[in-house]
């Protein structure tokens, strides 16, 4: 049995929303009787009557109300469908992939990726999480269309983003809590240290005071904080990741003499700025939109006696 095409399911659509033939001949610039024929085979393939008079106009009878209502759902899909192959003709990617330090503020990136999404709903975004030089070796081995890094990358310009402090931290029963007065770098190397693994293969870095008798390597900053939680070490970790944990208690500032505060500073760079498509440009752009919106109304939220001294 032949089957029923999707400019048949549109004539339908057509003379249902505009309650007759004649009326939606006029705005779809079909004659009436091709509008009239349409619906007849639709009714000979299918074996039931989609509309009835009422009137001057005609309605949909139940069947046809329900059978519209799907065609409705092929129409709409077939609409996208064109309008993502008219994107992808004129240049807009498939995908994006997207390298981020862990240490990035999670609202500033969630807030982004919302916002991107309901301008490129089509666009498939990888995101990947680094640490340290991993995002800048994705880069180099042209695996990411766009990172962001607190390491430069030979060959590439990259653009400020974002300013990161990291706070020395420990679970406020921590012995070196314990002590009640400033600490210095002899106090901390009889503790042990968390750090994060970098996420490079091919070149590793360490970053950070790592001259504790006891270190432990860790892959996620996540995994890092809920061990800082249970009271298994110190570190220094991201301001924005642990806010919530300060705000609780269940983290405390470590009172260092001096090096309490250390910032890094965060850059987005692109593999090919030059050839990037309009979605990759238009994320960066976000991010960048995103970091000042969401940094500037969590900094004016924190009182500056959650901060100890630098």
């Amino acid at each position: 049995m032949p089957k029923v095409t999707l400019l048949q399911w549109q004539m339908l659509a057509a003379v249902a929303d505009h309650g007759g033939f004649a009326r939606a001949a006029e705005i779809i610039h079909k004659s009436p009787s091709t509008l009239n024929h349409a619906i007849h085979k639709i009714e000979e393939q299918l074996g039931v009557q989609l509309f009835e008079p009422r009137g001057r106009q005609v309605v949909l009878t139940e069947a046809g109300d329900m059978l519209l209502r799907r065609a409705r759902q092929l129409i709409e899909n077939a609409a996208m469908l064109e309008d993502v192959a008219d994107r992808l003709a004129g240049g807009l990617e498939a995908e994006v992939v997207l390298a981020v330090d862990q240490i990035f503020p999670g609202d500033a990136l969630a807030d982004a990726l919302t916002r991107f999404s309901e301008t490129f709903p089509h666009v498939r975004v990888q995101l990947h999480e680094t640490v340290l030089n991993g995002a800048v070796e994705m880069l180099y081995q042209a695996r990411a269309d766009l990172i962001i890094s607190g390491f430069s990358a030979e060959g590439f310009l990259g653009q400020p983003l974002v300013d990161v402090p990291f706070v020395a931290v420990a679970h406020p029963d921590h012995p070196l809590q314990q002590l009640e007065r400033d600490l210095d770098l002899r106090d901390l190397e009889q503790y042990r240290q968390l750090v994060i693994r970098d996420s490079a293969v091919g070149y590793r870095v360490d970053v950070g005071w790592l001259k504790a008798e006891q270190r432990w390597t860790l892959s996620h900053l996540s995994t890092s904080i809920d061990m800082l939680e249970r009271g298994l070490g110190f570190a220094w970790v991201p301001e924005n990741r642990i806010r919530t944990s300060l705000a609780l208690g269940r983290l405390k500032p470590l009172p260092l003499r001096v090096g309490a505060v250390r910032h890094e500073s965060l850059q987005i760079i692109h593999r090919d700025i030059d050839g990037a498509g309009p979605a990759t440009l238009a994320l960066a752009e976000t991010l960048a939109d995103s970091v000042a919106r969401c940094c500037q109304r969590q900094t004016a939220a924190i009182p500056a006696s959650s901060f100890p001294n630098e």
